[in-house]
């Protein structure tokens, strides 16, 4: 729970076992690095947002990809408006001052958001493999990814959909008459209980996506392999059309980048769940563990939301085409408007020395001839 040292995602179930939390420097540290990452994630995020709705986008990119990428972008934007906001106040004021529907709600929507995002690069793995492994059904990938989505997003409301029942603003007497959390007190009546609720969320948040993905992306690969052997074997083989192994350029370099991000959730987030299985099997470990640890593992998982956008960016032109085109907008109307002006000022000083110069070259009583 934030402000106190604990596991990483949900809240003990006793309330009589806490200690009252205080605003220290670990904390302080968390809360500017949080307010950080949420203006890098906002940016990011938003403009990954626009880019992939864009016209330029629309020209440039695989179609069946979009709406993969919208999703990715609109499950890291709640991460970025819902959890980090969150985290920021709560640590901040240390104890909880929002209401009981407000602790529900919050709870259940950020819970939502780590399951939308880790649902959305599952449909990213699975079309990554039927576009690479079974390229001749692609007519058919736009409306199934569509279903898919829809889907991840009716599976991360329902999975998602506990935390309204089981999270509540609960005064705890043994720290002080008007300190209050948003935690799981009174939900369970043993603690057994709790850890059961725990892993499974932590098996349907982490380890199954884990595994499908890893299914996807390593039958990916031993079809490459195989796909490298059939064509060594031949002679013919066109360079500028396809890569080394038989893959078209532009799928190749789509899942060059499904790689990275998925291998950039993996690395943000497996310390952060680590932690917390090992809590809730050995709850003493957080007597002996550090505070900033567990602020330290929070901030990089959070770092995985800013992560996708800069991922998306290097493997996408057209991504950095339009932050280009939207940085030279700024400056292109002072620009022609300096242009006009400048225009204006020359014209006007063109005609006042023509005017000049046939005052000058005027017939007068002088026989000198008029050069001009």
């Amino acid at each position: 729970m934030p402000g106190q040292r604990s596991p990483p995602v949900w809240s003990p179930a006793n309330v009589t076992q806490w200690e009252a939390p205080t605003f220290g420097a670990a904390a302080r540290f968390r809360v500017g690095a949080t307010a950080l990452l949420f203006v890098v994630a906002a940016t990011g995020n938003l403009a990954l947002m626009a880019s992939v709705c864009g016209v330029r986008s629309r020209r440039h990119s695989a179609s069946r990809l979009r709406p993969l990428m919208v999703s990715l972008a609109s499950a890291d934007l709640m991460m970025t408006f819902v959890v980090m906001p969150l985290d920021v106040v709560w640590n901040a004021t240390v104890q909880w001052y929002g209401g009981d529907a407000l602790c529900k709600l919050l709870s259940f929507l950020k819970l939502l958001a780590m399951y939308a995002s880790a649902s959305a690069l599952v449909v990213i793995g699975l079309d990554r493999h039927r576009a690479i492994v079974r390229p001749l059904r692609a007519l058919s990938a736009r409306w199934r990814n569509r279903r898919m989505l829809a889907l991840a997003w009716s599976l991360s409301l329902l999975l998602a959909a506990p935390q309204l029942f089981v999270f509540g603003a609960v005064e705890a007497g043994e720290v002080g008459d008007d300190f209050t959390q948003c935690a799981t007190h009174a939900t369970f009546s043993v603690r057994w209980q709790e850890t059961l609720y725990n892993m499974f969320h932590f098996s349907t948040l982490y380890a199954i996506p884990l595994l499908v993905m890893s299914c996807c992306y390593g039958h990916i690969m031993l079809h490459i392999n195989n796909t490298n052997k059939m064509l060594a074997t031949r002679e013919t083989h066109s360079p500028s059309s396809f890569t080394f192994d038989g893959i078209s350029k532009a799928r190749m370099n789509t899942l060059k980048m499904t790689v990275v991000i998925v291998l950039s959730f993996v690395v943000c987030w497996t310390p952060y769940y680590l932690l917390g299985v090992w809590y809730w099997f050995q709850p003493e470990v957080v007597d002996f563990t550090p505070e900033y640890i567990h602020h330290s593992l929070f901030l990089f998982g959070n770092l995985n939301t800013c992560c996708d956008p800069l991922i998306y960016g290097f493997y996408t032109p057209s991504f950095r085409a339009d932050l280009a085109a939207c940085c030279r907008a700024d400056r292109r109307e002072p620009a022609a408007v300096r242009c006009r002006g400048a225009a204006v000022a020359g014209a006007d000083q063109t005609a006042r020395l023509a005017t000049e110069a046939n005052r000058s070259c005027r017939p007068s009583s002088s026989p000198a001839p008029c050069f001009r």
